[in-house]
């Protein structure tokens, strides 16, 4: 599998020449950058502008084999002087969001360049300043057109980040299928409920078992948890840093593995156990064994009056209940069918 490269890391490639530009008149290309662990790639350039009093430069995000929504996205860094001994100063432009709720590592207001991309991108500006005899003393804007519209198929706007994109990474590498951006967006929701004081969250499996969820207990758009397949990552994160009551909402297999003691619930790292259904529900033990499926299964018990639907959620409080350990969390479960309809609580 190929690595590829975070925003933050295109960032700061693109702001060292755009910086190097603007003291030399040359713009470095490919340009190379030091990142976390001593990794120095270099980065081709695929824009270049010197105007007067700022330089432009631009690098093409490549996220390797990962599927990443920011893949192919133009990340530009423009760089212009700063009024002495202001040091570092960060600007969002064009596709880059702006912080508006607390809970996040960035000031409400502050551009969504997160703190490591930040301190790479300083420590960039020091070393073409020291290389050219720059002050360091620089304004750094970044954008990424169409970043406003990428942004809609990520979790910026329930973060309270408006406007655009966020410039994220803390090694500057994309592990593929890592899905560590999904997890750090569960742990950022979290950070954002927390801050707003909301005592009630709710992590879902879909879009469909978040909308149930919402309506049952009346939540706010805030407290709603984009948990998709990473139980664990929501468990493991509340356990640390809890919030008073915390709702798992989700299909019938899904929880039928997070029943089994899953806590990755993606069909390409955990399997539904049918032995597992069948033991929940003895009398018909034999039929659900030969169950096509996980609804199949549920559609038999219905069929004899089993309420498998709660008998599944029991068995995912109790692996939600021994993950969450004895952090302050009261959990209630939440099955549905891919209907929408609620078929079992705990």
């Amino acid at each position: 599998m190929r690595y590829g490269w975070t925003t933050g890391a295109c960032a700061t490639a693109a702001t060292t020449a755009a910086y190097t530009a603007l003291l030399t008149g040359e713009f470095p290309d490919p340009v190379e950058v030091r990142l976390p662990k001593d990794r120095r790639p270099a980065f081709a350039l695929a824009t270049e502008r010197l105007a007067a009093g700022s330089a432009t430069a631009g690098v093409i995000k490549d996220a390797g084999d990962d599927p990443d929504v920011t893949h192919g996205a133009l990340i530009l860094s423009t760089v212009s002087r700063g009024e002495p001994g202001s040091g570092v100063t960060f600007r969002a432009g064009e596709g880059v969001g702006t912080v508006t709720r607390p809970g996040l590592p960035l000031a409400v207001g502050e551009p969504a360049i997160n703190p490591v991309p930040r301190r790479l991108m300083t420590e960039a500006v020091a070393t073409v300043a020291a290389a050219h005899g720059g002050t360091g003393d620089v304004v750094v804007e970044i954008s990424i057109p169409d970043g406003e519209e990428i942004a809609r198929q990520t979790w910026n706007p329930r973060l309270g980040i408006v406007g655009g994109l966020s410039i994220l990474g803390t090694t500057g590498v994309v592990v593929p299928y890592s899905c560590s951006a999904w997890i750090e967006s569960i742990r950022r929701g979290v950070d954002v409920a927390r801050a707003m004081g909301y005592p009630h969250v709710a992590g879902a499996t879909g879009s469909t078992s978040e909308r149930v969820v919402a309506e049952l207990y009346g939540l706010p758009e805030g407290a709603l948890l984009d948990m998709g397949d990473f139980a664990g990552a929501v468990l493991k994160y509340l356990r640390r840093h809890p919030v008073p009551r915390l709702t798992l909402a989700g299909g019938f297999a899904k929880f039928s593995k997070l029943a089994a003691g899953h806590l990755d619930l993606h069909s390409k790292r955990s399997q539904v156990d049918l032995r597992l259904l069948a033991s929940l529900a003895p009398a018909i033990g034999e039929e659900i064994l030969s169950a096509n499926t996980a609804l199949h299964a549920l559609q038999l018990a219905q069929a004899a009056g089993i309420p498998l639907g709660d008998l599944v959620a029991a068995r995912a409080l109790a692996t939600a209940t021994e993950v969450i350990g004895s952090a302050p969390v009261r959990v209630d479960v939440v099955v549905i069918d891919r209907a929408g309809t609620i078929v079992g609580r705990a």
